[in-house]
């Protein structure tokens, strides 16, 4: 806790700092967030049973930008949580998940383990970047973003990121290393590749972006693991409809694990009214038998886990403070998964929000349609 309230003080600091008046420009930034947020849930464990917890975790995050000359930026940014309630305590595997989400090949991460609370922190960005002319190279952990679509992306070959996991927008990164040269106006050729320690776990692939027909598209080859992987992906529009598609294939090495295909299209359109509408597909080959939303192996190989998925999703800004949002996605096999997403946002002042989210399964059980799992939250966000 301690390590949380000076994080926090050396942020306002920070704050206070960016608002003085200098007599020369800065070539720093310090920015970043504080949230408070309580969950409910209903659900049920193995051994306990049915029952009702609650949850809650105080989260902030410091971004840092350094500019030491015109052609380099140095960027690191820190997550601090602090999680204490009893679904914390209960949830088989949390306290050994944390010891892996977000870390990469290099330990940057601070985990203390207590009887009642947790606390986390982890540097998820440290990277130094140098842009010259048509060239950017950037050596660290960071984020390699291949993905076009908005809820599943198969090009994601070095950090995928979960749907359900809304609380993590910046979502994670990968020790690597990413250099990217522009071949025109809206062309390039990227080369980005992971750090790894042990040879089964290389990443590392090309992506060729061109513009054709009004149309972005993307051809990423690369290796995966133990993965040959090729994918083609576009984004462009139908009149007045958005249409992206993304797909790859992942041609296994390994006699004991089978070839896998994954793809995903989107459709969007935005209403004068400030309605937006998008609908979405996933085909995943690489399925989790008996898999559990909340709880399966995640990768570019296996984004959701079950075989067919159909997304729809609402948003509508009832007027310039409170918005909502409401997602559905159903997947066609036998238990008929129908995962229930709304969201509310109310905007008290220009940097402060609050958050009603509810994340609702609903699946066959027998002959009855039952909700095992039945999450709301509530989290309040200051930013700085």
């Amino acid at each position: 806790m301690a390590i949380i309230c000076c994080l926090l003080i050396l942020s306002s600091f920070g704050l206070i700092a960016q608002t003085a008046e200098e007599e020369k420009p800065k070539n720093w930034a310090l920015t970043g967030y504080a949230k408070s947020m309580q969950g409910l849930f209903s659900t049920s464990f193995p051994g306990i049973g049915s029952s009702v917890f609650t949850d809650n975790f105080l989260h902030n995050r410091l971004n840092f930008k350094w500019y030491p000359s015109d052609n380099i930026t140095f960027r690191a940014e820190m997550r601090n949580r602090f999680f204490f309630g009893e679904f914390t305590r209960l949830l088989p595997g949390f306290k050994d998940n944390l010891k892996t989400s977000g870390n990469d090949v290099l330990n940057m991460q601070l985990l203390n383990i207590g009887d009642e609370v947790i606390l986390h922190s982890i540097l998820d960005r440290l990277y130094f970047e140098y842009s010259k002319d048509k060239l950017e190279i950037r050596l660290g952990r960071q984020r390699v973003n291949w993905g076009i679509n908005t809820i599943w992306n198969p090009h994601d070959i070095f950090n995928a990121f979960s749907f359900t996991d809304f609380d993590y927008e910046e979502r994670p990164g990968s020790d690597a290393l990413r250099i990217k040269y522009y071949t025109g106006f809206t062309s390039s050729i990227e080369f980005a590749a992971k750090a790894f320690d042990d040879p089964d776990e290389i990443v590392a692939g090309f992506l060729f972006k061109l513009n054709k027909w009004n149309y972005d598209f993307q051809i990423l080859t690369g290796w995966s693991y133990s993965d040959a992987v090729l994918g083609l992906g576009w984004a462009g529009s139908l009149k007045q409809v958005g249409f992206k598609g993304e797909a790859s294939t992942f041609i296994s090495t390994n006699d004991s694990i089978a070839n896998s295909f994954t793809g995903t299209i989107s459709f969007d359109y935005s209403f004068k009214k400030g309605i937006f509408l998008s609908a979405g597909m996933l085909y995943n080959a690489s399925q989790n038998v008996n898999a559990d939303l909340f709880s399966f192996e995640l990768s570019a190989r296996n984004l959701y886990p079950y075989k067919w998925s159909v997304i729809t999703s609402v948003s509508y800004p009832f007027n310039p403070i409170i918005s909502g949002n409401l997602a559905l996605i159903y997947s066609p096999v036998d238990s008929h998964p129908l995962f229930f997403n709304p969201t509310l946002t109310y905007s008290i002042a220009q940097n402060v929000d609050i958050n009603l989210v509810g994340q609702i399964l609903f699946q066959k059980v027998v002959d009855n349609y039952e909700s095992p799992t039945k999450v709301g939250y509530l989290r309040i966000k200051w930013s700085f």
